[in-house]
């Protein structure tokens, strides 16, 4: 693998660290009603598990309220049925065409452990990039005993993956620290 391949490798498994995070986050309950709650909710349907997207569309009408439209009617039980056995702890309405789910609000505790949840998906991304820095840095005085580079590049290099590093944790950071300020503020 050449230098720039190592460079380029890195930054886009760092970048893929943060969208998991970025994912993974959208999750997370805060006090509002967002359609991103609901995206991790598979159903069985059509004789498979399909994503909850696939079969409805889901809208946030208001800021406690979800509104889940089935594209096709006859998989609304099934739709229900997976929101109920998902872990997410929502209580849906089903009126024959559509389901409504109220967000309540949340308590105290249940902020704090989301936050903490929050804290532990940000470490893990976090780890996710400081193993990607291990990995550049091996290619890359691999690159200097196979006499590809100077020293003085493999040092260069080293520090720009350090940089990446630093670049892609603090936006991990900054993700997690706006989705916790999200989560406590009161809804």
């Amino acid at each position: 693998m050449s230098v720039d391949e190592v460079m380029m490798d890195a930054e886009e498994r760092m970048e893929k660290a943060v969208s998991v995070l970025k994912n993974s986050l959208t999750g997370i309950r805060t006090g509002r009603a967002t359609p991103g709650l609901v995206d991790s909710v598979r159903v069985e349907a059509y004789g498979s598990q399909s994503p909850l997207k696939q079969l409805a569309s889901v809208g946030a009408p208001e800021p406690n309220q979800l509104v889940i439209r089935p594209f096709d009617v006859s998989t609304i039980k099934d739709i229900e049925k997976a929101i109920v056995a998902s872990d997410l702890g929502l209580n849906p309405q089903n009126d024959g065409r559509i389901i409504r789910i109220n967000i309540p609000p949340l308590s105290t505790d249940v902020r704090k452990k989301m936050v903490a949840r929050i804290k532990e998906l940000a470490e893990e991304a976090k780890i996710a990039i400081r193993a990607i820095r291990r990995d550049s840095n091996k290619a890359i005085e691999t690159a200097e005993k196979d006499k590809a580079i100077s020293e003085d590049d493999r040092d260069s290099l080293k520090e720009q993956v350090q940089e990446l590093t630093k670049k892609y944790e603090a936006e991990a950071s900054d993700l997690a620290k706006a989705r916790e300020s999200d989560v406590m503020e009161q809804g």
